[in-house]
């Protein structure tokens, strides 16, 4: 008679309300029509207060090359247990047409008029009006 193998389980670690940075980054994210939008490339956190600005989304490109990334209003982003990802409220048109970054570009803090930019894009408030 043939063993049968276990199925292997899925460790969820509910013991804490905290994640490491290293955890969220390459995270994928979907929207609501379980369609891949991308991955969380990095977290942009306000070094005072320790609030989380965005989320920084890679989308399109191959191998890195021509990629671009979107900041996204980090209260937009819900994490979902059962699919270990981020769900957002966004169609892929939504997300090509949004303000970006090259790659390149993406570590790097931008100015208060980008970050208007963006919050107004989403229809949310700027990051440290929350």
């Amino acid at each position: 008679m043939a063993e049968q193998m276990a199925e292997p389980r899925t460790v969820v670690d509910d013991a804490h309300e905290l994640i490491s940075s290293r955890r969220v980054e390459g995270t994928p994210v979907y929207n609501r029509k379980d369609e891949r939008l991308g991955a969380i490339h990095s977290v942009m956190i306000e070094k005072k207060s320790g609030k989380v600005a965005y989320a920084v989304l890679s989308f399109g490109g191959f191998l890195g090359m021509k990629e671009h990334v979107h900041p996204v209003p980090w209260e937009m982003l819900t994490y979902d247990v059962d699919m270990d990802a981020y769900l957002v409220d966004l169609t892929r048109d939504q997300l090509k047409n949004a303000p970006t970054l090259g790659l390149d570009e993406a570590d790097r803090p931008r100015d208060r008029q980008y970050d208007e930019e963006v919050s107004g894009y989403y229809g949310t408030m700027p990051w440290w009006g929350l």
